[in-house]
């Protein structure tokens, strides 16, 4: 992020490293980190004292105009992540707080213009665009969203510049007399193959890999099927990860988190660690297995649809569905918590609310877990495989 002169920073997967190498990075309210530019966050706080970890916001002049930014760090990390990352820590979207921010910043550091720059996702970003008060921009990201044409909420206007270095966007204002009297904008895609690379950066890239090109180069498959973790169900790789899973384990069903990394893989490419690595990588990627009752499958199922499809953005916490393996199902969003899941099928049967199955999953929230890690047994299933081919796997319906 130096090397790319990134100047304003507000986290979310960051967290997952632990508070000390967060303030190694980042600093905290008393000191800076190795990020040379300005990390805010308003929402971040200390859960006894109520008193916020970080900066709230940071203001720069531009041309002439007074501009704040105020973090909004991702809501749900207290709960999205294993709690042993951020002890003592709660989030939320403290839309309150972010309103007495907004109104100390307009009246007290005159500023002209007020951004907010977002890890809440579109959806709740539209929300707070027309709840709190006073802010001229919200530089959002999280659902990957690229917006070809801001969304303006009343005065406010919501960019979101999708994700994976796809695009950039480029936001102009017209701010006079502390108000924005005009904007234009343009979402520009990033085609990487006419873009040269950057000298000092390559070498950077180059420097921080070469201990682990040789790990990273090895060859373990090759893929006839065109494989992908972006989906908003379940994705070509994603059923790679449930075999694996369910082979090592010996297990009925598989889950999978939906979170959306990885590059795609076309047919006839060569699969290497690095590809694993891509779409596994977590600091808490235990494989684990349990028992669970067809109820259990059912709520969890349910609970994670709530998570994603309830009809107030305030409650929803972004990626995509959780990944199943040995099971098929059929899914109705529009539907309230505890009915948009029906028909659910083990293995072509149907489940069973009373009996027990053995499920497999990794990446929980829990307890730190002592299983080997998803790239590994991952890995290894691809090793013997040699050659990747999927059928057709219609495991969601979806009305």
């Amino acid at each position: 992020m130096n090397q790319l002169g990134v100047e304003v920073f507000t986290p979310h997967w960051e967290f997952t490293y632990g508070m000390d190498r967060m303030r190694e990075l980042f600093g905290d309210r008393g000191r800076r980190g190795l990020f040379q530019g300005d990390f805010v966050c308003h929402n971040c706080r200390e859960l006894n004292w109520d008193e916020p970890v970080f900066n709230p916001y940071t203001i720069r002049e531009t041309g002439g105009v007074k501009v704040a930014v105020i973090g909004q760090g991702f809501p749900y990390v207290a709960v999205s992540h294993p709690q042993r990352f951020v002890p003592g820590l709660t989030f939320g979207i403290q839309e309150s707080q972010c309103q007495r921010l907004v109104d100390e910043l307009r009246r007290d550091k005159k500023a002209d213009l007020v951004v907010l720059l977002s890890h809440n996702g579109l959806a709740t970003d539209i929300k707070m665009a027309g709840r709190v008060r006073g802010i001229d921009v919200i530089l959002g990201g999280h659902t990957h969203d690229g917006l070809p044409q801001p969304i303006v909420v009343g005065r406010t206007v919501v960019v979101n510049s999708g994700a994976h270095g796809k695009f950039l966007s480029r936001l102009d204002l017209d701010v006079r007399g502390g108000r924005v009297q005009g904007h234009r904008y343009k979402l520009l895609p990033v085609l990487s193959s006419h873009i040269p690379a950057d000298d000092e950066m390559a070498k950077l890239i180059r420097e921080i890999r070469a201990p682990y090109e040789t790990r990273l180069a090895e060859r373990i498959a090759v893929s006839e099927s065109l494989l992908y973790r972006r989906g908003n169900f379940n994705g070509s790789f994603d059923e790679i990860i449930l075999d694996a899973l369910l082979k090592r384990f010996d297990g009925e069903v598989a889950f999978s988190p939906g979170f959306r990394w990885g590059l795609t893989i076309v047919p006839g490419q060569e699969i290497t660690m690095e590809d694993v690595y891509g779409h596994t990588a977590l600091t808490y990627p235990n494989v684990f297995a349990r028992e669970l009752s067809g109820a259990e499958i059912h709520r969890i199922m349910e609970d994670v649809a709530d998570n994603l499809f309830h009809r107030d953005p305030y409650y929803r916490q972004g990626g995509d569905m959780l990944r199943v393996g040995g099971l098929s199902y059929t899914i109705d969003p529009r539907q309230s918590i505890g009915r948009r899941i029906s028909e659910i099928r083990v293995n072509g049967r149907s489940l069973e609310t009373e009996r027990r199955y053995k499920t497999v999953g990794w990446a929980a929230v829990g307890p730190e877990l002592s299983g080997p890690p998803a790239w590994d047994v991952v890995a290894q299933h691809l090793r013997e495989l040699k050659r990747v081919k999927l059928d057709p796997r219609p495991r969601v319906k979806v009305v």
